[in-house]
């Protein structure tokens, strides 16, 4: 295995421990500071708001300045947003306070997205790694299911014992080694900034390439288009799961088990990650990965939102994560494998973008409608909503071939990789 490769695995593990700590119990959290279901959800909105709003801007931070800069200013803007939340809880501060300090921490998390991976595949691209990035993505996969089992689980269980703040404390802190960790391990390889005149004029050069390779890139545009619809629900069906699962358990306040709950979800992606290389040795295409998975997830929303028993519940949620997690390194290897590297982190940062654009609208919308008619009906309306990015999948099918197809390998590739 790659020096660059460990570097990101530990990255990962390190930096999804620490924020997986609040996972588990960050809806009852809001929900202990006195905001309603949907204020709540629309705290969450907020976040997504921020990652709106921060995504590009980020993402050419990274692309101008550093991959390593962009991720240690993550790592701080973290740190301190959620010791504002933690300050917020205590104070039983307004839901317009909320949503300043959730905008906040989707600040610190653009400087993550995209910065990360591009930092990873110009580092392998550069030091001549022989596996895939299929292979590459789900060993990430799989190493950041463990951390948010462990980061779940520990957090549930210290809120459980202690009190809600307590997880938040501790996000904090390993927030710190994180920052760490990455200020002593991580370091831009492969990739050299430009020397630059005009710092707003090397921005608009940036942007104006990203759009060619993004948006105006038929392949990239469509599946783009599609992340607003899966990512929107996805955050939705994992945050709604811990009130839902305490509703169907009968108690409201067992926190370990909704910590356990998420810890269940990250235990799910670890065998998601670990079968990324199976399922797309299966496939002949990456792209019909993409499509199956869309596909059965809405079917799994369905049966979540239509039954009544807590265990049935939880094996269902469990399926949803392995779909999800099997899926998401197939995709980021596509979308990698068709964007050049100068403008890898700002594509990567507009394709989270639009993620994070679907969540701002699509989350509080089912945060109402859970408000209006509980939580099952509105786990019914999300798996609508998931099936309206299967349209533009089918489009990113038909303009993508020789990327798309590289998959066949994959499988082999990967089991070649873990013995490197």
């Amino acid at each position: 295995m790659s020096r660059v490769l460990r570097t990101y695995l530990t990255l990962v593990a390190v930096s999804t421990s620490a924020s997986s700590m609040i996972w588990g119990v960050n809806t009852l959290f809001l929900l202990d500071a006195g905001l309603s279901i949907g204020e709540a959800f629309a705290a969450n909105a907020f976040f997504t708001v921020g990652m709106v709003l921060f995504e590009v801007p980020t993402g050419v931070v990274a692309d101008t300045v550093g991959r390593r800069t962009s991720y240690l200013l993550g790592s701080a803007t973290l740190f301190g947003s959620t010791l504002l939340y933690l300050l917020l809880w205590h104070t039983g501060a307004p839901f317009a306070a909320w949503a300043v300090a959730s905008a906040l921490l989707g600040l610190g998390f653009t400087f993550f997205s995209g910065a990360t991976e591009a930092w990873l595949v110009d580092g392998l691209n550069a030091t001549g790694y022989r596996g895939s990035l299929d292979g590459a993505f789900a060993k990430g996969q799989i190493v950041n299911g463990i951390a948010m089992m462990g980061g779940t689980i520990g957090g549930g269980l210290l809120a459980q014992w202690t009190n809600l703040g307590v997880p938040y404390v501790v996000r904090a802190v390993l927030l710190g080694v994180t920052f760490v960790v990455a200020w002593r391990s991580m370091h831009d390889i492969g990739f050299t900034p430009k020397p630059r005149v005009s710092v707003l004029g090397e921005m608009r050069g940036i942007l104006r390439a990203s759009l060619d390779h993004g948006l105006r890139n038929p392949p990239v545009r469509w599946l783009m288009l599609a992340s607003p619809f899966a990512a929107g629900v996805s955050i939705y069906g994992f945050y709604a799961a811990q009130p839902y699962l305490l509703q169907l358990y009968g108690s409201t306040d067992s926190y370990a088990i909704a910590g356990l709950s998420a810890g269940l979800v990250a235990g799910a992606q670890i065998v998601g990650g670990a079968t990324a290389s199976m399922v797309a040795g299966v496939f002949r295409r990456r792209t019909s990965v993409i499509l199956f998975a869309t596909g059965a997830t809405a079917v799994v929303l369905v049966l979540i939102g239509l039954i009544t028993n807590f265990w049935m519940a939880l094996v269902l949620l469990a399926i949803w994560s392995v779909l999800f997690a099997a899926t998401t390194p197939v995709r980021q290897a596509l979308l990698n494998s068709l964007i050049p590297s100068a403008q890898r982190a700002t594509v990567l940062s507009s394709d989270s973008l639009l993620g994070s654009a679907g969540g701002v609208v699509i989350q509080p919308a089912l945060g109402k409608a859970a408000d209006a008619w509980s939580y099952g009906p509105a786990y019914l309306l999300s798996a609508c909503i998931q099936l309206l990015a299967i349209p533009f999948i089918l489009r990113a099918r038909g303009v993508t071939e020789r990327d798309d197809r590289r998959t066949i390998h994959a499988r082999a590739e990967a089991v070649q990789g873990w013995a490197r």
